[in-house]
């Protein structure tokens, strides 16, 4: 076990600080998933509103240019035909609209149009390269007329995709991005990259394997409204698309251009302030439990203070010391009533102890007395002992001697004299008598000790 895992298991007020940070943590983060879920759930729908609106209002931005072109081209109109005798003055006054309208880059007359350019009469056409190096991109509006000759002629007016562009780029959602128009087979009529311009998008979508962003074209090209997920250069965009349609005004030529608006919203611009916001909340939420942990730690390390003391003191009784002193608690919680009771129990065992202490005493006394006179019992057991060992020492003599001669007379009584066998009986008469006196004094020592 490592030394932090023994301090956590050896300190209740760790533990008890784990324990509440984890349920908290686990609550707080029940409450921002869903509170992430849902926010991240409006965010995508704002940005869809947004969207929408932007879309609304490049539409209506692009339109308002194409209106006050052909308004522009209109009130013209009326004027040259005041001069159709007049070649010279027509043209100046086809000229005179680039002066008058500044989203006009070039107006000219075409004489004596032909029958393909009949057929894109009264409508803007598809972009087309203008000047000498082809470089600027730009759509067209025409509008017939006829001069003297019943001929058919042609006034056409140039718009700049490149300043459609610029112009556009300034409706953006966010920073990062792309407004863009399309024409009827695809082709790229607005966009804030000048070199994309007039190029098909279908084209590049096959080209550069994206089949999402085909499928989002070929959306946009069958007039469909919506938004789809795409995957470009390994970021994910949702593009925001509908059909453009043209205001209707009174006594304009309505015409379906077939043109179709879209926007590219990568999914990092829609959830930048999103993302900052989960992580601010998230290191907030970090810090808050750090701290709290903290307070929590320092509260209950405070309230289980009582305890730690009554620990120590526990332990000091158990070592021995049960006079060590228990205060009595103030508090009615369950630390004050359990300090209180120790309290008790403190002064209930400190009495039984002295009173241990007395008994043990009065039996140590006892104790003593006994071995005193245990004492004194072993040295009267030695005397006895060794008085038992003196009589039947000096009783043996006499015995022997007595047996040896009742020996002597049995085997050679015959053999013996009177006077010897009277010599002889005296000598175990006198020997009787000794044996006997010794016997007399063993039996008054006997009853001596009986009484004593």
């Amino acid at each position: 076990m490592s030394k932090v895992t023994k301090i956590i298991a050896k300190t209740l007020s760790f533990r008890l600080s784990l324990r509440i940070i984890a349920a908290l943590a686990l609550l707080l983060m029940l409450a921002l998933v869903t509170m992430f879920y849902f926010s991240r759930k409006a965010v995508r729908e704002e940005a869809l509103q947004n969207a929408e609106q932007t879309l609304e209002a490049m539409v209506e931005n692009i339109d308002n240019v194409l209106l006050s072109v052909e308004q522009a081209a209109g009130n013209i109109y009326w004027k040259m035909m005041d001069h159709t005798v007049q070649p010279e003055l027509m043209d100046t006054y086809a000229h005179k609209l680039m002066e008058c309208n500044p989203y006009i880059t070039n107006s000219r007359i075409i004489w004596n149009a032909d029958s393909s350019t009949v057929e894109a009469m009264g409508q803007w056409t598809l972009p087309r390269k203008v000047g000498r190096d082809g470089v600027n991109e730009a759509v067209t509006f025409r509008l017939p007329f006829y001069d003297k000759n019943r001929k058919l002629n042609v006034l056409t007016i140039d718009v700049s995709l490149t300043m459609l562009s610029k112009f556009v780029l300034e409706d953006k959602p966010s920073p990062n991005s792309i407004c863009a128009l399309l024409g009827k087979e695809g082709t790229i009529i607005v966009y804030p990259d000048s070199t994309r311009l007039n190029m098909n998008l279908l084209a590049l979508a096959e080209r550069y394997d994206h089949p999402t962003l085909l499928e989002a074209a070929e959306a946009m090209l069958s007039g469909e409204t919506g938004f789809k997920e795409v995957s470009l250069q390994g970021k994910t965009c949702y593009v925001f698309y509908k059909p453009f349609k043209q205001a209707e005004i009174r006594e304009r030529a309505m015409t379906d251009l077939g043109w179709s608006a879209g926007i590219i919203y990568p999914e990092d611009d829609i959830f930048d302030s999103y993302n900052q916001l989960v992580w601010t909340v998230l290191i907030i939420a970090v810090v808050g439990l750090g701290l709290l942990f903290v307070l929590c730690r320092l509260f209950i390390h405070r309230q289980l203070l009582p305890l730690r003391r009554l620990g120590q003191s526990a332990q000091h009784i158990a070592d021995g010391q049960y006079d060590e002193p228990i205060p009595q608690s103030k508090n009615q919680d369950e630390v004050g009533r359990l300090q209180n009771h120790f309290h008790t129990m403190q002064q209930s065992l400190a009495m039984h102890m002295g009173e241990l202490q007395q008994l043990s005493d009065t039996l140590k006394e006892r104790g003593e007395v006994l071995q005193a006179a245990y004492e004194q019992a072993q040295g009267a057991d030695r005397i006895k002992t060794n008085f038992l060992y003196n009589m039947s020492d000096q009783m043996k003599a006499p015995v022997n001697s007595i047996l040896q001669s009742v020996k002597t007379i049995c085997e050679h009584g015959s053999e013996l004299t009177d006077e010897d066998t009277s010599k002889m009986v005296d000598d175990i008469m006198l020997r009787g008598e000794k044996v006997t006196a010794l016997l007399n004094q063993l039996i008054a020592n006997a009853e001596d000790h009986t009484i004593h």
